[in-house]
Order: C-alpha cells, then sequence, then structure tokens
C-alpha cells in the first residue's frame, strides 16, 4: 500500500470523486498514491469550508486505468468520434486533427481496433479498415500501440499523444492522405538491367522510396491511386523524407531508372548484414564513385546512408592524412604511444590500457593506439582535421547529390580535448558507411570520387567534387598504413587471404549508456571499396570486419 494522508476534521467514511470515478476511503484506510490538489492557504481554507480536500492520484496508471482509458479512446476511434477520442489524450487539438484526417483525408472507413495484452503503461492494438476512394477499396490492415500516462494537474489517466499512435511510420508533421500519388511510381532496375524490389531487396524499400520521389516524374511514369503518407517539408538546405505508400488503390504506370546496384553484391550484402542484430555496409567503386550495395538489418531508417554516429578509430585514416601532408610523422618514424595522455585536463587512455614504448606509428596505427593520435594534438590548429575532410575527403559540406537523400558527414572545429577526442573519432565527429566507404575509395584512388546510386546523367546534376588532392607521397604513405593493418593489425583477421594490395582499417566508437561499443570496419580492395557498422557489437574487427571483408571477396 502507498502512503495516506489524514484529512483535518474527518471522522467517519464518505466518498471522493478522483478522475471521475467513486473511492470510498475510511479514515484508517490507505488511500494509496494520491496527493492534496492545490496548494497555499487559500486552497487549505476553502477545503476545510467545504468538509473536505480534493485528493488526486499521482504515480504511474494502475492497471485498472490503463484498461479503462485505452478502451474508451480505441472505441471513440473506432466509431469515429474523433472530439471524444482526442479529448482521451494529453493533446486533444493534434489529435482531433490527426482523427479527422484519418477518415477526412485519408479515407479509411469500416475501423475495427483490437486492443492486445498491455505491458505496463503500454496496450498495442490491431487495426483493420478499408480505405475507399473514389468506387475502389482496399483492406488495409496494421499493428499500433498507445501509453497511457496520468496529468498532472488532476491525476486523469490520459492517452499520451503521438502521430505514431494512428500509423506506426507517422512523425510529426506527417500526414495520411487517400488520392492521386504526388509522384508517379519507378521501375529501378540494377546495373544489369534486373527489376530492384523491397520484396527481393529488404534494405531497399527506403532507398525505393527515395528513387521515386526524387526521379518518378523524370521518369515518364503516371500516377496512380494510393494512401500514402505525406512527409513534412524538409529543413532549408536538407533533403525531405521520401512520401511512403501504404496501399496501393490502382496501379500507376512506372517509369524505368536504372541505378548503380550490383545483383550480386546486394544480394550478399543483404545476406551479410543478416548475421548481425544491427549492421549496415555500403560497397561502392573507388574509380567512379558508384555505389553497388547498400543494406541494413533494420529495414526501416537507413543508417547506412543517412545515419550520424561517431567513426572511431576509422577516422585515424583521415587524421593520418592530416599528419602526413604536415609532416609530422611518416609510416617508419619512430613514435611511442603511451598508456595515457592527458590533454586541456582530459586524461585518455589506449584499449585494455595498452602501450607502445617502442615502434613505428605505422605499429600504432595497426594497432590503433589512441593516444599515438592524441599526442599531436598540441601541434595542430582547431580547424586542421576538419579542413582536411572537407578539402580532400568531400566530408561536412552537405552537397552530395547521389540520388537519394544522405548525412554527408560532420567534422565540426573543435579545441582542446574535444578536439583530441575527434583525431580519433569521438568527440563531435559523425559519420555513417557511406562516408567512410568513401573514404577508404578516396586511399585507393587519390581522389575524390562523389558516391552516387543514379548517374548524374539522368537528371544533369553536378557531384561534388574535392577543393585539393592528396599527393602521390601521402596516398603511399597512407595505402602503407592501410596494408600493414590488414597483413598484421587488427584488421587481420577479417582481411585474410585478399592479398598484400588489400587495406583496412577497424574502429571502435564508445556511446554513452551502451554496454558495447560501436563496431566499424573500412576496407579497398582493387577498385572496390567498403565500410560497415554494427551498432553495440564490440571491436570493429569481430563484427563489422567479417562483412566487409566477405562483400570485398564476393566482388572480386
Amino acid at each position: 500500500m502507498g502512503k495516506r494522508r489524514r484529512v483535518a476534521g474527518r471522522n467517519n467514511s464518505r466518498p471522493l470523486v478522483i478522475g471521475g470515478l467513486i473511492a470510498v476511503v475510511g479514515l484508517g484506510g490507505a488511500v494509496g498514491a494520491y496527493s492534496l490538489l492545490g496548494g497555499g492557504a487559500a486552497a487549505d481554507d476553502r477545503n476545510a469550508a467545504s468538509g473536505h480536500r480534493k485528493l488526486v492520484r499521482i504515480g504511474p496508471p494502475s492497471a485498472s486505468e490503463v484498461r479503462t482509458t485505452a478502451t474508451a479512446f480505441l472505441a471513440a476511434w473506432q466509431r469515429g468520434d474523433a472530439a471524444k477520442a482526442a479529448g482521451a489524450t494529453d493533446d486533444s487539438a493534434a489529435a482531433t486533427a490527426a482523427l479527422t484526417g484519418y477518415r477526412k483525408d485519408a479515407h479509411i472507413t469500416a475501423v475495427t481496433l483490437t486492443p492486445g495484452t498491455p505491458t505496463g503503461a503500454t496496450v498495442p492494438f490491431s487495426v483493420k479498415a478499408t480505405v475507399s476512394y473514389k468506387g475502389v477499396s482496399k483492406p488495409f490492415t496494421y499493428d499500433s500501440k498507445l501509453t497511457v500516462v496520468r496529468r498532472a494537474d488532476d491525476g486523469v489517466p490520459l492517452v499520451r499523444w503521438q502521430p505514431s499512435v494512428v500509423h506506426p511510420d507517422l512523425t510529426e508533421g506527417d500526414r495520411l492522405v487517400t488520392g492521386e500519388a504526388g509522384t508517379p511510381p519507378v521501375k529501378a532496375t540494377d546495373r544489369d538491367g534486373g527489376e530492384i524490389t523491397a520484396a527481393k531487396y529488404p534494405s531497399l524499400g527506403t532507398v525505393l522510396d527515395g528513387l521515386r520521389e526524387k526521379y518518378g516524374k523524370k521518369a515518364g511514369g503516371k500516377a496512380g491511386i494510393e494512401l500514402r503518407i505525406v512527409r513534412k517539408a524538409a529543413a532549408k538546405g536538407k533533403e525531405k523524407t521520401p512520401d511512403k505508400t501504404l496501399v496501393t488503390l490502382s496501379e500507376g504506370t512506372p517509369g524505368t531508372l536504372k541505378t548503380t546496384l550490383s545483383p550480386t553484391l546486394q544480394a550478399a550484402a543483404e545476406q551479410q548484414v543478416a548475421k548481425q542484430a544491427n549492421a549496415s555496409v555500403v560497397v561502392m567503386r573507388p574509380s567512379t564513385g558508384e555505389i553497388l550495395a547498400v543494406a541494413n538489418t533494420s529495414h526501416g531508417f537507413n543508417v547506412a546512408f543517412q545515419g550520424s554516429l561517431a567513426p572511431g578509430s576509422t577516422m585515424k585514416i583521415i587524421t593520418s592524412t592530416m599528419l602526413f601532408e604536415k609532416g609530422l610523422v611518416s609510416p617508419e618514424a619512430s613514435h611511442p604511444c603511451p598508456k595515457t595522455y592527458k590533454l586541456a585536463g582530459w586524461t585518455f587512455h589506449n584499449d585494455d590500457d595498452s602501450e607502445i614504448k617502442q615502434g613505428s606509428f605505422k605499429l600504432s596505427f595497426a594497432a590503433s593506439c589512441n593516444n599515438a593520435f592524441i599526442n599531436f594534438a598540441p601541434k595542430l590548429s582547431n580547424s586542421d582535421l576538419t579542413e582536411e575532410a572537407q578539402q580532400v575527403y568531400g566530408l561536412g559540406l552537405d552537397n552530395w547529390s547521389i540520388g537519394v537523400p544522405t548525412f554527408d558527414g560532420s567534422i565540426p572545429v573543435q579545441s582542446g580535448a574535444q578536439m583530441g577526442a575527434s583525431l580519433i573519432g569521438q568527440g563531435g565527429v559523425r559519420m555513417n558507411p557511406l562516408n567512410m566507404a568513401s573514404v577508404a575509395s578516396t586511399v585507393e584512388t587519390g581522389v575524390f570520387h562523389q558516391p552516387y546510386l543514379v548517374a548524374p546523367t539522368v537528371d544533369d546534376r553536378t557531384l561534388a567534387k574535392a577543393s585539393r588532392t592528396m599527393s602521390a607521397k601521402t596516398q603511399s604513405e597512407l595505402k602503407e598504413v592501410m596494408q600493414y593493418t590488414a597483413a598484421y593489425g587488427t584488421a587481420a583477421k577479417a582481411m585474410a587471404g585478399l592479398g598484400p594490395d588489400a587495406g583496412a582499417k577497424t574502429g571502435s566508437a564508445e556511446v554513452d549508456g551502451q554496454k558495447k561499443p560501436n563496431g566499424w570496419f573500412t576496407a579497398y580492395k582493387g577498385d572496390l571499396a567498403a565500410a560497415g557498422v554494427v551498432q553495440a557489437g564490440g571491436h570493429g574487427g569481430d563484427t563489422a570486419g567479417p562483412i566487409v571483408a566477405a562483400l570485398l571477396r564476393a566482388g572480386s
């Protein structure tokens, strides 16, 4: 039982109205999680004069309250009473607009909502409905969930309103609309002319949405009638998230769009990411920038293209480029890696508190020894790493145009300890597998080629370019340390058998609140480059490494 509060002047039992329910509480009875409504002398005097104080329930909703609240909300929604259903939420204005649009704009009727077994305050439910538009009807079924919360000021249990209650793919600002699709469908093909479908390649669902958004009209198709999610407008300078088709009432006529994807490598990438709980990978051709495969274990958000994650020690490729160009070190130069290094009040540690007392910089790169990189920080300007990434690798400028939305990396100018952390891919640095595959590609060719999924000749768009090219000497030094890592360092196990011309770099990126780090791996072999990440997987050589190496073998 919870705490109880004694009401002054009451020696008898009487009913209390609490959130629309009657509760009988005796003098010695336990009230549970309640508190007095109102505060201050005025409230006390008023309640005393009326002979009682109003008690407000606090804490998580009870199982009974969760069931009752969810049932009332779902029943009102099912019978089309948007106002009543919205009144059972904590944001009646937003809920009214969404539930009214559910029938008026999305033309969804014959709605049956069936609650499942609650888990705490969360209630799953199934939706069975019909989409009807201009004499054409199609069934519409899906699962969603809601959460019951308690309103702070009076303790009334309500449904926490969020767009995903209506449909799990809805986010703030999105709308459900049925009508003629704004964009015609596309028949996307691989580089060999074979049709690409989400059924065949599950990872490409979001990619196909993006291709349709950008090229549906250019490809010459005719729009059909659909129920779709119309996404909110993008922020200035950003690409809009593609709309998503939920039900097709009448087929449009698709236009044909050729991509750069390799059917062999795409199929292999799908198989490889399925071996890990949360993996993403990209394969590309360094000489051209063509993207040959992209896959994610999760088929929702496209982490491989749009993720924003600390890349860990794979960032040391860019850091080493900068150090080689500045003449601060060479692969064979003697360069110790101390167990700890202090910078601007921070103490940096190597993995497992390892150290290299006597050894070359190449050895520290291959062993991924952090402090061999951080101890260069006093010799660097705050903007050096940012400029290197932008000017040589084309990163962080938000100007890539591959054919679908991407995140193009972020390497902010930082100072002190944060600048030191950036040198090893932590701090504010953010990347994804597409970015890191591009980094390996740039090392292989010595020149940045912007990755692309659709040839620029399709729509006469201009691909991004780097403002300068690394020298032949720097490229040679980078290949030396990456090939040494692939042969003898932390990447050796994964890269075994790929030959002396293959180069690689592993990475592990710590994430707050995560028991295991994100494991990264990027590598090249001939005219192939690939990069992958396994979130919360552990060391990159053991997790992402086998995925990347398998794809390099498949493409060789």
